[in-house]
């Protein structure tokens, strides 16, 4: 019989799990009270800090910043002003949570707003910010908030058009205001501003080769415009059943768009028209063959010439093009190449002046993120900004005048944690590199839109959060703003989380990650260990910031890793080979090889924690994830079953050929090719070793929730035992920020308690 069949053993909380089996060293099972205890946790702790405040954000005129910080019983938000320090509530929280009660349809708490930071409009008489994925504004004179719809037509992954829903054909009026251009009949049509007669600028469109009217661009000068026409891709929808619909006795049917891996794109092609002599030119697709995407054009500020960025097929090379407005000719402004992928999401460039003489780009070509000054009329190299073994994580603000940057960095310092992020500026030649944020912390930094000021929030895993207001011009402390108190957290039992590192596969590079060990850790006994894993390339995971309620992959309420942890396991997290922000060699390793997930790494952290800490049973380890980290979870059991012994993966792309266009053939490329099915779930399934348990939503519109029951299918046809948890009309962050978290959360820790500690 299971141990949670046994009776709950009520003990303190200090004491969870430390029942002693003495004659193996090891923990007894929690029961189920235990385990309810430690869903708890969030909850119990999330208010025992104080003055832990979030990032700034300034008004539109820079006279004052806006936060959110940890008070009595929640969260305040506070505005403080620039200038005289003066602080004042940032808006009424009791009407703004009445206000989202009645447009939520769901009780909200005045000091449980459900957003972390929010931005003030223009006025400061209306605020906007987002919500599970959705923009909302709240006036705050009469308290009314509305969600905002995006007038324009949804497109699935940004690469294929709804075609089901009308284009936003609102009139495009010209600069000068004498003239509107709109599409009819598929074909470009221009007026006179406020007139009834139309001009036809094209007649080659066609409803399977139409003018988008959402992509009109005018030049400064009101002399040309562009526009794309488009030659739909193919509108793949995937079905799901809604079992059990909310009030209803019948099943409901639910269709997304939802484009994947090797499907046609939509087609796009820039086409230029001279206004006032009625040309059309037609701009060849030398420079952009096999276009996965093209960006909207944008217009130089002289009106000379106008621009795209593009993305080849297969994510190889990037790309801005340049089109000169007078003769259509076409150049390439900046070219990027990379033997596995460019980075797309990463991409920068800064235009300087508006002019394309100059453009300030971000390229990885020297196996480090850097930026680099182009000439924008050759696509040559004028000058390296910045260099060095170390990356660029982010561009803030550029000053063409000045000719300065300000950027964010990790890896700068010597003897630091390479993923604490610090903020510097230096100058277009490279010269006068300056630090704005010295201690060893991860920072957060916002400027005011005048650049007179800036707000630093850093922290570490062991520190919490400190606040302080800056002169930027020096570099000079004005005023800490706000320092966490965690006293109370402290006298509940929080402990920091332990960094630790060990060398990778190439027994040179620093792996680093986080132990959390139970709250009545005795290093006399023996724990199995849980890891939690999010391995996607897109970004690193381990924490390096201070937020003691979760260290978790996924949503914010999974359960958490110190929760986990006190039910008698030691929980880690770590940031293997194939993940970003370290050099483009150490996130190439995932390039057409994400079944590695950066277990070589991973198991080699492993044993060296357990060679420096005898109560980490190196012979009972188990792993979770979700998305990604649910593909890698299940990987673990099938690559490596010899070592992890069980793991319960929620909502998993489980085979890449399933999942959605953009994530995967960013990483494994294009065509689909061998290492889609290399990687896949479905075709290794006879290989899992261990213990499985996957979860997903039933409606989950992130990842087809038919990747799952494909995994489930070919493990029955291989004869697999495994247990699996359907939860109807859930999500894709299902168990972890909506649906039954609860539910889920013990389903989980009961799982790893059977598999691990019975």
């Amino acid at each position: 019989m299971s141990s949670l069949a046994r009776a709950p053993r009520f003990i303190g909380i200090a004491a969870v799990c430390a029942a002693i089996l003495s004659s193996a060293g090891a923990l007894a099972a929690p029961g189920r009270a235990d385990i309810d205890r430690s869903i708890a946790l969030r909850e119990n702790w999330q208010y025992l800090t104080r003055d832990v405040a979030w990032p700034a954000h300034w008004t539109p005129d820079g006279a004052a910043f806006s936060y959110r910080k940890t008070v009595e019983g929640g969260f305040a938000f506070e505005t403080v002003d620039a200038r005289t320090l003066a602080r004042s509530p940032a808006f009424d929280q009791q009407r703004l949570a009445a206000a989202l009660t009645a447009a939520l349809g769901r009780p909200v708490q005045a000091l449980r707003l459900p957003f972390a930071d929010f931005d003030y409009a223009g006025d400061r008489q209306t605020i906007q910010f987002w919500l599970d994925e959705d923009g909302w504004r709240c006036t705050l004179a009469d308290y009314v908030c509305e969600k905002q719809e995006d007038p324009r037509r949804p497109r699935g992954f940004g690469v294929v058009r709804d075609l089901s829903i009308p284009a936003d054909n609102h009139p495009r009026l010209s600069p000068d205001g004498k003239w509107e251009a709109t599409v009819e009949d598929d074909n470009l049509v221009l007026r006179g501003a406020g007139t009834t007669q139309a001009v036809r600028l094209s007649t080659d469109g066609s409803a399977g080769n139409f003018y988008d009217p959402e992509t009109i661009a005018w030049s400064p000068d009101s002399r040309h415009l562009m526009i794309y026409r488009v030659r739909p891709g193919y509108a793949r929808h995937v079905l799901r059943v809604e079992a059990a619909p909310e009030g209803k006795g019948q099943p409901g049917l639910r269709t997304q768009l939802y484009p994947k891996p090797g499907d046609a794109v939509d087609q796009e092609q820039p086409v230029l028209f001279d206004v006032a002599e009625r040309r059309q030119t037609v701009v060849g697709p030398a420079l952009f063959p096999n276009a996965y995407e093209l960006s909207g054009p944008r217009w130089r500020a002289d009106g000379r010439s106008v621009e795209f960025d593009y993305v080849r097929r297969g994510f190889g090379q990037a790309r801005i093009v340049s089109v000169d407005a007078a003769s259509g000719a076409a150049h390439a402004a900046v070219t990027e190449d990379a033997k596995t992928f460019v980075y797309a999401d990463r991409r920068y460039s800064h235009d300087v002046k508006g002019l394309g003489n100059e453009i300030v780009w971000a390229s990885e070509r020297d196996g480090w993120n850097h930026l680099y000054l182009i000439d924008g009329r050759t696509g040559k190299v004028k000058n390296r900004i910045t260099t060095g073994q170390w990356v660029v994580r982010e561009v803030v603000r550029v000053d063409d005048e000045k000719r300065r940057i300000w950027f964010v960095a990790s890896g700068m310092n010597a003897g630091e944690d390479p993923y604490f992020r610090h903020y510097y500026s230096i100058d277009f030649d490279g010269r006068n590199l300056t630090p704005l944020s010295p201690e060893r912390a991860d920072h957060t930094v916002s400027f005011s839109p005048d650049m007179q000021y800036f707000v630093d929030t850093y922290s570490r895993v062991d520190l919490p959060n400190v606040s302080e207001l800056h002169r930027t011009a020096d570099g000079a402390l004005v005023q800490t703003i706000a320092k966490g108190d965690i006293s109370r957290l402290t006298a509940a039992g929080f402990r920091a989380p332990e960094v630790f590192t060990a060398k990778g596969r190439d027994g040179k590079t620093d792996i680093w990650g986080l132990v959390v060990r139970p709250r009545d850790y005795d290093p006399a006994k023996k724990y199995p260990v849980i890891e939690n894993i999010y391995a996607g390339p897109h970004d690193s995971f381990v924490p390096k910031s201070f937020w003691p309620f979760g260290y978790h992959s996924g949503g914010d309420k999974v359960i958490g890793m110190q929760a986990l942890a006190d039910l008698g396991f030691i929980v880690v997290q770590i940031d293997g080979m194939g993940t970003a922000n370290r050099s483009k060699a150490f996130q190439d390793v995932a390039w057409k090889n994400l079944q590695d997930s950066g277990f070589p790494d991973r198991i080699l952290w492993h044993k060296a924690l357990a060679a420096k800490d005898p109560a980490y049973d190196i012979g009972r380890v188990g792993i979770y994830g979700a998305s990604a980290g649910g593909q890698s979870t299940l990987n673990a059991l099938l690559f490596h079953g010899d070592f992890y012994k069980a793991g319960v993966a929620m909502a998993g792309c489980y085979d890449n050929r399933m999942d959605k266009i953009s994530w995967n053939e960013q990483w494994l490329g294009w065509p689909v090719d061998k290492s889609y099915a290399d990687a896949s779930g479905v075709d290794n399934a006879a290989r899992l070793q261990g213990k499985l348990f996957m979860i997903v939503g039933e409606q989950d519109s992130n990842v087809d929730p038919a990747s799952t029951m494909q995994v489930a299918d070919a493990l029955i046809k291989a004869d697999k035992d495994f247990d699996l948890l359907v939860v109807p009309g859930g999500e894709h962050s299902v168990g972890r920020s909506t649906g039954p978290i609860d539910y889920v959360t013990r389903r989980l820790s009961e799982f790893f308690v059977r598999s691990l500690q019975d």
